[in-house]
């Protein structure tokens, strides 16, 4: 099963992300995942560590419902500082391209005042269709 990223050329050129994802087959739904280890404690000083930590978990979660990165078809990215965010947007790329590759999911990015966790800088929610 393959996705369509769809990028209709009346809309602005997309970087990071796709204007619309098409895909069929059993959906799912990711939960938020920030920079948690594996004894629930948050880990990663700055965004760009956070957000490796949050998407490792992400995909961990995928992997463990039977998917891939190349089935994600939906992100919403929840930051506490989105000046920050943008401003180490080149290297959250570059870990983005290492863990998923060169495909991006419909996504949103969505400033907020606080996480769950006060000591979270990002939260990733995705939904996945396999």
């Amino acid at each position: 099963m393959s996705l369509q990223r769809v990028n209709p050329p009346e809309l602005a050129r997309p970087s990071g992300f796709a204007h619309a994802v098409v895909g069929e087959g059993r959906v799912v739904v990711l939960a938020g995942q920030t920079a948690l280890d594996g004894d629930g404690r948050i880990v990663g000083a700055g965004v760009v560590e956070q957000f490796e930590q949050a998407l490792t978990n992400l995909l961990t979660a995928l992997r463990g419902a039977g998917g891939g990165p190349e089935h994600l078809a939906g992100l919403t990215i929840y930051s506490v500082d989105l000046a920050d965010y943008r401003a180490h947007a080149r290297e959250i790329g570059q870990v983005w391209r290492r863990l998923v590759g060169s495909d991006y999911p419909a996504s949103a990015g969505i400033g907020i005042s606080r996480l769950w966790d006060d000591a979270a800088l990002v939260e990733l929610q995705g939904l996945a269709i396999l």
